[in-house]
């Protein structure tokens, strides 16, 4: 188990001063997502340092690009949520977001009601494709990280959008759709993996 000192020490490079009690709910995290994938296949990453700094670093750094392009009491959906990455990193940085997971697999879905109910957070949890939400649910943000065929679901992310909504994914290689209202940051400790800002 990594002391909640050690988990500051990675987040370094993503987040210089993490605050104790972030630390403290990551370690929370930590702890249920190792407990859980050995069981159900949340994440292939095993190692509990490089789950530190490959998802709640990368989504922490995102999360700090996001929060000066959005509005107050904002509205967030992390699309293809998975074990929750970026979304509820996000949440436990930026508490004044409301986010929603979505999420299709039932296994995943459950996991992440359970961060969601031990961290006592108001994230809600969608169980289902993005593409079956009501058609008029729309958001300030939306974030991409790892799902099935981006091409799709960077197109479906979209019309989910306010206008001058922000699209945020983490990628590799070059930027989708790029635009002059495109940012392009490269992320941490990492010569091939980007984030990607655009704004609809």
């Amino acid at each position: 188990m990594l002391s909640e000192a050690r988990i500051a020490e990675l987040l370094q490079p993503y987040l210089p001063k993490a605050p104790p009690a972030l630390c403290a709910s990551l370690s929370t995290y930590l702890d249920l997502l190792l407990r859980w994938n050995a069981r159900t296949n949340l994440t292939a990453i095993r190692d509990p340092e490089e789950i530190v700094r490959r998802h709640f670093g990368e989504s922490l750094f995102a999360g700090i690009y996001l929060h000066p392009l959005l509005p107050p009491n904002a509205m967030l959906l992390d699309f293809g949520s998975g074990a929750g990455f970026p979304g509820l990193p996000i949440q436990l940085l930026l508490p004044d977001l409301t986010v929603t997971l979505a999420e299709s697999q039932g296994k995943k879905a459950s996991f992440l009601r359970e961060v969601v109910r031990a961290l006592d957070l108001k994230t809600e949890v969608w169980l289902g494709r993005v593409e079956d939400m009501p058609s008029d649910r729309r958001f300030n943000a939306v974030t991409l990280r790892a799902v099935d065929n981006m091409d799709v679901a960077l197109a479906e992310a979209a019309r989910r959008l306010h206008p001058s909504g922000v699209l945020a994914s983490l990628t590799a290689a070059a930027s989708p759709n790029p635009s002059p209202t495109s940012q392009r940051v490269p992320l941490p400790l990492t010569a091939t993996s980007f984030l990607h800002l655009h704004r609809i």
